[in-house]
């Protein structure tokens, strides 16, 4: 497998998402919420997961406004997410598309930054919970329905305190490494039995406001925006991909 160039990732192509079913966690707010308008700016129909009913509702009254395509939300706290609920919205998705092309786990909450002898244990379980069982969780349940598209794609997030551990990074960077593992063993099962490709992006630090709770001194200006990382997205969930499978991507690499 090979990394895309950067001219391959920001090739224009206004039909590569077209008509495609895409879900997206945490879709409420930064990357997530970046992500479900572009992708139904491409012509996908987004199916929108975020704790926040209010924020997901003006997302969809946008999506609804500009794009003439079919938006379908799910308000939900994913630390509280379990096998059955995913079932039931694997089942809402067939029932209201018949298919499903391609899922971006967003969603990830940052926990407290104190080292792992201070950290508080129900604030562990959120975060892993969050962060990692959810995917995990949603993609049993999805699998099968990705299984039935064309070029059925699964994007998980990284970090890149989950390549490499730092101190007081806790919950969050274990669950990134864990993502990690999860995307690359999913990838290796699925590499030749399945037409699904999957990969995960670090987003590097990217205007958001869970950066900004991270790092409070820093200049959000200086940052760049989710917007400029959507080329890199949207090639994802493309056909163009297949080469990329199992690769675990920088999106700074693509600005």
């Amino acid at each position: 497998m090979s990394a895309p160039s950067k001219a391959q990732v920001n090739a224009v192509n206004a039909n590569l998402l077209t008509d495609k079913v895409i879900l997206i966690t945490g879709a409420s707010d930064g990357i997530g919420k970046e992500a479900a308008l572009e992708f139904a700016r491409q012509g996908a129909h987004v199916v929108l997961i975020a704790r926040s009913q209010d924020k997901l509702e003006a997302i969809y009254d946008e999506i609804e406004a500009t794009t003439d395509t079919r938006p379908t939300l799910f308000p939900y706290d994913l630390n509280t997410l379990n096998p059955d609920i995913a079932l039931e919205m694997a089942q809402a998705i067939q029932q209201e598309y018949g298919r499903l092309d391609g899922v971006l786990f967003n969603a990830s909450i940052l926990g407290s930054k104190t080292t792992i002898a201070d950290y508080p244990a129900q604030q562990w379980l959120d975060v892993i919970n969050t962060n990692l069982n959810s995917c995990f969780y949603l993609t049993q349940a999805l699998l099968p329905l990705l299984e039935t598209a064309d070029a059925g794609r699964i994007v998980f997030t990284s970090s890149g305190v989950g390549r490499k551990g730092r101190a007081t990074w806790g919950a969050y960077a274990v669950s990134k490494f864990a993502t990690e593992g999860l995307m690359q063993t999913l990838a290796d099962e699925v590499k030749d039995s399945s037409s699904v490709k999957v990969f995960a992006v670090n987003p590097g630090g990217t205007r958001t406001q869970m950066r900004a709770s991270a790092f409070p001194q820093e200049a959000p200006e200086t940052l760049p925006s989710a917007k400029q990382h959507m080329p890199l997205y949207r090639y994802l969930m493309s056909e163009q991909s297949d080469h990329c499978h199992g690769l675990s991507l920088d999106a700074y690499d693509y600005l």
